[in-house]
């Protein structure tokens, strides 16, 4: 050890220890605020979500997801649940603009963030054009997918007003529809971005009717089925 380790009074090396054992007992003591709010549950806690242009305020446990909360807490049943895990789309929502299945995704995660569901496109009593749509194109069936496809392709036509057929297509990709009704859908939006004219809404979209063709159907009339009918009627 050198003379001027020994030298009585605060050395160097006093510095860099008392450094040190201050920087770790900050480090220690003290949590910033942002570490103290995402510490919450397990039971219900206070949550202020944006939905539809409202603040809507409940109790809920942590682990609740959004599809839950808005369906079994706030009444909006218009968002669908089917999968459970994301996969099909029936419960996608819009947040900030954006589409996301609401399923998966945790209540608590999307505070502060703008949140629109089915219930918040119609206006004044009146369906949003792509609402309308769809009803003209006869885009929907059992309804299950109904609500989830409706917002992809508001969401579409939020950010490109005149989606191509491909653009559309590539918007309801995740969005499953068992019944089949994707012509009607791409139909729909073409519809709601004017590209479809009256004119040429007769063709389903995606189809092209060859020149002559004539619709022919494998039923006939059948005099058994005619004469059962009404021997059934005089026996009521």
């Amino acid at each position: 050890m050198s003379d001027a380790d020994d030298r009585p009074g605060f050395t160097r090396r006093d510095l860099v220890r008392s450094a040190l054992v201050g920087a770790v007992a900050a480090r220690v003591g003290a949590k910033t605020p942002a570490e103290v709010d995402r510490s919450m549950g397990p039971g219900a806690v206070p949550l202020t979500l944006d939905i539809n242009g409202h603040a809507y305020r409940l109790h809920a446990e942590p682990r609740v997801v959004l599809a839950d909360a808005l369906r079994e807490r706030l009444g909006l049943t218009g968002t669908k649940v089917v999968c459970g895990r994301g996969a099909c789309g029936a419960c996608t929502v819009m947040i900030d603009g954006e589409t996301a299945c609401s399923c998966p995704l945790l209540a608590a995660e999307v505070q502060g963030r703008k949140i629109t569901t089915i219930e918040g496109l119609a206006a004044d009593g009146r369906l949003a054009p792509i609402q309308a749509a769809f009803v003209e194109a006869d885009a929907l069936q059992c309804g299950f997918c109904t609500s989830g496809m409706v917002m992809s392709c508001k969401s579409l036509l939020d950010r490109n007003p005149k989606p191509s057929r491909e653009e559309i297509k590539h918007a309801v990709a995740g969005n499953l529809c068992r019944c089949g009704t994707y012509p009607h859908v791409i139909d729909a939006v073409e519809r709601a971005a004017g590209i479809r004219t009256a004119e040429r809404a007769a063709e389903p979209a995606g189809f092209t009717v060859a020149a002559g063709f004539r619709p022919s159907s494998r039923l006939h009339e059948d005099a058994r089925i005619e004469s059962a009918t009404a021997e059934a009627i005089e026996e009521a």
